[in-house]
């Protein structure tokens, strides 16, 4: 049988420098969000570009380095995992939220076209 693993990889950018945290047990905590495009070409011939955004959340270790090294623009390779998340908003609401936990962080300093 097949072992199925919650894995994924995004390539994108940025769109702000990551907040950091120090949470009350000393763990250290990045968390930022990287644009994804897509772009295609429609059934008129028109160029579309779409774009997804994706919060990514990074500790210990891979904090301290998204922390030094990542900003705004920077194009960035991320290996990691999908992880939901519930949690009560202000309105009193149950919400739900995915997001990727990151396991490595590569960086491309290519300038933004």
């Amino acid at each position: 049988m097949m072992n199925i693993k919650n894995h994924v990889q995004l390539v994108g950018r940025l769109s702000a420098n990551p907040e950091v945290k120090i949470l009350d047990n000393g763990s250290k905590l990045a968390r930022f969000a990287v644009a994804i495009n897509e772009t295609f070409t429609n059934k008129k011939g028109e160029k579309v570009t779409n774009t997804q955004w994706h919060t990514i959340t990074a500790w210990g270790s891979l904090a301290n380095i998204a922390e030094r090294i990542l900003y705004k623009g920077t194009q960035v390779t991320i290996d990691g995992k999908l992880v939901n998340r519930t949690y009560t908003g202000k309105d009193g609401s149950k919400r739900t939220s995915t997001e990727i936990v990151a396991n490595e962080l590569f960086v491309s300093y290519q300038k933004a076209a």
